[in-house]
């Protein structure tokens, strides 16, 4: 039935009153009073923290400043929030670890936070402490939840706070822009990113690693593992201490040093921070501060993760709010980071972790299942670390797709800048085990580099760290499997090996070149590392033969590896080369199943891929702008371990065709040879 005048304009009225969200996407409407009630709870959250706009979040998230040790004028103050203890000491070095009248903390009337001050000669830089806490039916030395410094005696294994006031850090550079157009990410953990078997330091990599990083042409680095954790195995991720940078690689000014390092050489430093989840330990971490083991995490059922064998927050608490918002401030305004990626967003989101679930339809994410606190927290963290600096950068491990997660806050987002392809990885993995070389389709591969939300920015990547643990295999390590160990010596490659070359590359190029906000690298993978991660444990010797990473390798140009970095380098070059390249649209030129032969440009440049195994192509033709073009980049190079089938030093003209005259293109012939891809520039 064909609509009445005023029935179009009642319409339109309606749609003009969609949130922003549902007007970027019609399917969401039916969700629309969802996606408002966060938004709105988000608004009256805001509010009360606030006080309804009379102060910034930010002042409300600066309880580092008030909990915690502090040096002051008149000697050292000391604050806990510890409502169900009855008494709480101060134990250490200072007092021969036995609980005194004269460092027992006094509970401040009204409130579950304690304090105690003591003049300049009760402690010093460097003494070791512990909180001994006491409450009904029992009693424990606990390290404070403030605490901004954590050390392990190597002798016992035990972890104890540690007196930290040592002569302020004097940054070189006190403001820092990050270059982020496009945004190129090289994830990396300082205490495996060594040669040699043993826990890197933070002044190694700024001296060691983080020039490679430079020379490369990555813009940022996001470092793994940053909070104090209890087992080095964990990768970080069972956090203790989340105001506390890992004394395993050395000091907080250390760890400064090398974020000023960064950023003198146009560097942005984000960290992985962990807020989905924390370790069950009670002596170093929160699991049970103070006889109450629900202080921080949810009561019941949810109080435990099933999958990861930790602690969940309990979002709903204004005092864990403060908690974690202040916390995600600190590390900004304290050590200069230009930003996180919050890990383990899924398990946030939903009550079921998204354990389980496929999520194939919008209802999946509006069927009631959903944590509206955390969705709270979350978006208030993004509106907070904005706040603080409105250059930061904002990045979510997201794997279930819930819309909106990297959308502006004021259309109903969450407002993270970016989320994570995840996407990607599964899909190379998938099809590098399930299908044959010549079963590979670039309709399906382009597709899936590209599948995103138009409003909302990505992080493309092939493989992170996740795919090199133990239990999984690299990209590389699925290629060429055990043959790299006999044959990726130069002029000695096999089959396996030169086949794992060329695709190792093509899935590189042919990710990155279609991302829309971001490209990121695991630490190693560029060159193609050979060993996967895993960390020291008692089924290893508790050795570290694989929790390092092998320079040495890249290094050696009698060996195949310096091939993939150095095309990994080429890459970057090509791809920064173009002014905005992520903003820049991406269009198709032509696919062919069929041929396996897959092309798009972006702005001036223009990407051919053939992934046939055993086709070569002369004179394939494609329709392109009229002009010239000059290979700026090929697999196939002698450069990068190809074969050099094609004379890339040829200008490349196109041929006129009076069909196109109108739109001004014509014919692009190219020499295409199998399991290669070009990436040309128009003059």
């Amino acid at each position: 039935m064909k609509r009445t005048g005023r029935e179009e304009l009642n319409a339109k009225k309606a749609i003009a009153k969609h949130i922003g969200l549902v007007k970027n996407d019609g399917y969401l409407e039916p969700y629309e009073d969802a996606i408002r009630g966060r938004h709105e709870h988000a608004v009256w959250k805001l509010n009360q923290f606030t006080d309804n706009g009379k102060r910034k979040l930010s002042d409300f998230a600066s309880g580092y400043d008030y909990y915690g040790l502090h040096k002051t004028s008149k000697g050292w103050v000391f604050r806990e929030w510890a409502p169900n203890a009855t008494e709480i000491y101060l134990i250490g070095d200072f007092n021969d670890w036995t609980p005194t009248e004269s460092y027992k903390c006094e509970r401040i009337e009204g409130t579950g936070n304690w304090e105690l001050n003591l003049e300049n000669s009760a402690m010093k830089h460097g003494d070791y402490f512990k909180m001994l806490v006491k409450w009904q039916g029992g009693e424990g030395e606990r390290i404070p939840a403030w605490c901004t410094r954590v050390v392990q005696d190597e002798q016992t294994a035990i972890f104890s706070a540690q007196v930290w006031n040592p002569e302020p850090y004097k940054w070189k550079r006190k403001r820092f822009v990050p270059k982020t157009t496009p945004l190129l990410i090289y994830e990396c953990h300082i205490g495996m990113s060594q040669d040699a078997e043993k826990v890197g330091t933070y002044t190694e990599f700024k001296d060691n690693v983080l020039p490679r990083i430079i020379e490369d042409g990555y813009n940022c680095i996001q470092i793994m593992a940053i909070q104090e954790h209890p087992y080095y195995g964990s990768f970080g991720y069972h956090v203790s201490s989340f105001f506390a940078a890992s004394s395993r690689f050395g000091t907080p000014e250390e760890l400064k040093a090398l974020i000023d390092e960064a950023h003198a050489n146009g560097i942005a430093v984000i960290m992985d921070i962990v807020h989905s989840h924390a370790v069950k330990n009670e002596v170093e971490g929160l699991g049970n501060l103070a006889g109450d083991p629900n202080q921080y995490f949810y009561p019941g059922d949810r109080r435990e993760h099933p999958a990861w064998d930790s602690l969940c927050f309990d979002y709903g608490k204004d005092d864990v709010m403060h908690f974690l918002l202040s916390n995600c401030k600190y590390w900004l305004e304290k050590y200069h980071f230009d930003g996180f990626r919050f890990d383990g967003v899924t398990s946030m989101l939903y009550y079921s972790h998204g354990l389980g679930e496929a999520f194939t339809n919008y209802g999946d994410y509006y069927n009631g299942h959903e944590d509206d606190n955390a969705i709270c927290y979350l978006t208030l963290a993004n509106l907070l670390i904005h706040e603080v600096n409105k250059h930061a950068i904002t990045i979510a491990e997201e794997v279930s797709g819930m819309p909106g997660l990297a959308a502006k806050f004021v259309d109903g987002g969450i407002g993270f800048d970016y989320r994570m392809a995840m996407n990607i990885p599964d899909y190379w993995i998938k099809t590098i085990k399930e299908h044959r070389d010549e079963d590979w389709k670039p309709s399906s591969i382009f597709w899936e580099v590209k599948n995103r939300r138009p409003d909302e920015k990505t992080i493309s990547y092939c493989e992170s760290h996740d795919q090199a643990l133990v239990g999984d295999k690299t990209i590389i390590f699925r290629l060429i499997d055990a043959d790299m160990y006999w044959h990726f010596k130069k002029d000695d490659e096999n089959d396996a090996a030169r086949r794992g070359i060329a695709l190792h590359k093509m899935i590189r190029l042919v990710t990155a070149s279609a991302i829309n906000g971001g490209y990121l690298n695991f630490m190693g993978n560029e060159f193609g590392h050979p060993e996967w991660i895993d960390f020291p444990r008692e089924g290893n010797g508790w050795g570290y033969k694989y929790a390092r990473r092998q320079w040495n390798l890249v290094d050696n140009k009698e060996l195949c590896y310096h091939w993939l970095g150095d095309f990994d380098k080429a890459m970057l070059n090509v791809i920064c080369g173009e002014d905005k390249f992520n903003e820049t649209p991406l269009q198709e030129i032509w696919h062919n199943d069929g041929d396996q032969i897959l092309a798009f440009s972006r702005g001036s440049l223009l990407f051919v891929f053939n992934f046939s195994p055993v086709k070569s192509f002369s004179d394939y033709g494609f329709l392109v702008q009229e002009g010239s073009y000059d290979v700026v980049l090929n697999t196939d190079s002698k450069d990068f371990g190809g074969f050099g089938f094609a004379d890339d030093t040829i200008e490349h003209f196109t041929n006129h065709d009076s069909l196109y005259a109108d739109q001004k293109k014509g014919w692009l012939k190219l020499y295409i040879p199998a399991r290669s891809a070009v990436v040309l520039k128009k003059k």
